[in-house]
């Protein structure tokens, strides 16, 4: 298990990279199919994915991915800035997916590490955002990032209804809601707070079947974008500014040995980015 990562090239056949601090993209495809010939190997049909699909992950001394996923982290980036490159990217690949800008009204449903990062991502946008989660001590982290904040207890949102469950959130409000709670109630709010042609990133995936009435979304014609992994080039550029402040997303940092006490410590709600070093 595990994909992000950042870690020095030990053996490679391009003697260049050898001694190189590196991260990686994490999908690598077979290189033959039209989606490869194209560029992209994220949505090849025979990709392997580290950590996740049919290749070992970062939970491991070694790990092993194509030379062609691999991008030179700068020396200015320490480890525990660059361990976050890959889920930065995926934050950031939701501006290539969706327009916002300064006049644009963002919700992000979530306070867990990814709508943290989100909040981080569209920030330079100048967008309102407004971050809709269960647990204050989160949502004081987005607030130090520039957003404005709900705290939303655990209740049920409805099934598409055009109507706010929520008493301080309006109907139809937001231009963009960004769903990044990894909870099945978490697009059913989104419908009810987008306004009507407005536009649902939706980050989280689940293990099981979710139902949805989707008669909003044809009524309001929303557009409902997947969104999944992003470029890691952007997630480089940006943490090299300095300004993306992820230090106090770091909840613990453990030896490899404790592997499994991590886990522990990750299914805490309190807990954000749980860091593993090889030494």
């Amino acid at each position: 298990m595990g994909h992000e990562f950042v870690g020095r090239v030990v053996e490679s056949p391009d003697a260049s990279l050898i001694g190189r601090r590196v991260v990686g993209e994490i999908n690598a495809g077979c290189g033959e199919c039209a989606r490869c010939r194209d560029g992209d190997a994220r949505h090849c049909p025979r990709r392997t994915v580290l950590g996740i699909k049919g290749r070992d992950g970062a939970f491991a001394e070694f790990l092993s991915l194509p030379v062609g996923n691999l991008i030179e982290v700068p020396d200015s980036l320490s480890d525990e800035a660059a361990v976050f490159v890959e889920p930065l990217a995926a934050a950031l690949q939701i501006l290539d997916q969706a327009e916002i800008g300064f006049s644009s009204n963002v919700a992000v449903i979530g306070d867990g590490k990814l709508a943290q990062l989100v909040v981080r991502a569209i920030a330079h946008t100048g967008c309102r955002t407004v971050v809709l989660g269960k647990h204050k001590s989160k949502l004081d982290l987005a607030a130090r990032a520039g957003a404005r904040t709900l705290l939303v207890g655990d209740r049920q949102t409805g099934s598409g209804e055009t109507e706010s469950p929520l008493p301080d959130v309006k109907a139809g409000e937001f231009d963009v809601v960004i769903e990044a709670s990894g909870s099945a109630t978490g697009l059913p709010l989104a419908l009810s707070i987008v306004k009507p042609r407005g536009t649902i990133v939706l980050k989280s995936t689940h293990q099981r079947p979710t139902e949805l009435q989707m008669s909003a979304v044809v009524v309001n014609e929303i557009t409902i974008v997947g969104s999944r992994c992003g470029r890691f080039r952007p997630a480089i550029d940006l943490l090299a500014t300095g300004d993306v402040g992820l230090s106090e997303l770091i909840t613990d940092r453990l030896p490899l040995d404790d592997g499994v006490a991590a886990f522990d410590k990750a299914a805490l709600a309190s807990s954000l980015k749980i860091i593993l070093s090889v030494a």
